[in-house]
């Protein structure tokens, strides 16, 4: 079994990239379930309705979140409404949403999680409790892929080695760039610190540089702006064991 994981989709320009990539990837990877982070998806932050329409036009089955996903109030109903829509899962008890999900393809069943890191971030619940609490709720799935929205890499490190031999797969987003570091772990769980992006490539994170600067230099507020230019698609296919579920491939791209 082939999962797809995307990285972070900046605003519209990284929404019509991945409507222009994904479908086209996707038939040559022979994808049978994709992931797509989709939480900067809005231009100036968040998610909307629109934007997380485009994302499943893409080919998306499920989309994950992070810090920015109640940005827009439009998007809370939607949360409640579409199960294959994430937040974290260890966000305060009563938030709109869930933290996980299982897509039923009939022959097989793949739960998704979604946690996001506490180091540099909001101190929310333990992503580790969080974890175990998930996947007991879910059954303890065959196949489970886990997203960790998180700043620090030793945090996303930690979770993948604290599930492995739990779950398939775990993949970092929040950062906007693509480590280098994927691999199997010992028990058998595929890892990457983080993903990367869908978005402007001469960008700062996909935002204008000069904004950036702008900000990193006065020390004052600054209006971003979506950077204009060519994009890239950030990713990282996990290749799954039919029988056991564990990681036998994983592979960075880039398109």
């Amino acid at each position: 079994m082939n999962i797809l994981c995307i990285g972070d989709v900046v605003g519209a320009v990284g929404c019509r990239h991945l409507e222009q990539t994904l479908p086209r990837v996707k038939r040559e990877l022979a994808v049978d379930v994709c992931i797509v982070n989709g939480e900067n998806s809005a231009d100036g932050n968040g998610i909307t309705p629109v934007s997380a329409g485009h994302i499943f036009d893409a080919g998306a089955d499920v989309i994950t979140g992070g810090n920015h996903t109640f940005r827009r109030r439009e998007f809370y109903d939607l949360l409640e409404e579409n199960e294959y829509l994430l937040r974290p899962a260890n966000l305060p008890a009563g938030t709109p949403g869930r933290g996980w999900t299982t897509i039923d393809r009939g022959r097989y069943q793949v739960t998704v999680i979604n946690l996001q890191g506490t180091v540099y971030m909001e101190a929310l619940t333990c992503p580790f409790e969080a974890l175990d609490e998930a996947l007991e709720q879910a059954g303890n799935p065959r196949f489970c892929v886990v997203d960790v929205h998180a700043e620090a890499t030793a945090e996303k490190k930690a979770l993948g080695f604290y599930a492995d031999g739990r779950i398939s797969a775990l993949f970092g987003t929040h950062t906007h760039v693509a480590t280098a570091d994927e691999q199997i772990l010992p028990h058998g769980t595929g890892f990457i610190t983080d993903v990367g992006m869908t978005g402007p490539v001469l960008s700062c994170l996909g935002i204008r540089p000069e904004l950036s600067i702008e900000k990193m230099k006065s020390k004052l507020p600054v209006r971003f702006a979506i950077a204009d230019g060519p994009c890239a698609m950030d990713g990282v296919l996990f290749t799954l064991d039919d029988k056991t579920g564990r990681t036998v491939a994983v592979k960075r791209i880039r398109m």
